[in-house]
Order: structure tokens, then sequence, then C-alpha cells
């Protein structure tokens, strides 16, 4: 198990502390359940909610069917 080294503000680490014993937690559980809580492996719900919201994609065919000639490419 690794070990990590912390420096908090005097005012954030008391809140730390008040918030740990109201959980009835070790300082270095609280911690690691914020960082535990922090670390979703999820998209975000702005994301998930995206999904479907905009039409089909086109079909490759229609794609080319609308592509235009292309430039002469100059050789390198």
């Amino acid at each position: 198990m690794g070990q990590v080294t912390i420096y908090l503000e005097d005012e954030l680490e008391a809140k730390m502390v008040a918030n740990a014993k109201a959980h009835k937690l070790s300082k270095s559980k609280w911690i690691a359940t914020v960082i535990r809580e922090r670390l979703v492996n999820e998209w975000p719900p702005a994301v998930r909610e995206a999904a479907g919201s905009w039409g089909d994609f086109p079909e490759l065919e229609v794609i080319r069917g609308e592509a235009h000639t292309d430039i002469e490419r100059e050789n390198l």
C-alpha cells in the first residue's frame, strides 16, 4: 500500500478532521474515500445525455457521392 504526504492549510485540515470524525473514519480512510469517489471511471452525465441526440450518420456511399473532384497534389 502506498503512502502519500499532503500539506493542508490549517482551516482546511480542521474541516477535514471534523468531517472524518462525523463519518467515524480516520483521516487516512476519509482522504482515501474522497479520492475513490473522485476517480470515477465513467462519462459525465452531460456526455451520456448527448448520446443519440443527433441524427444518424450518413452512409459511406452518400458521403462519397457528395464529394467533389480532388485538386491535384504536389509532389514532395
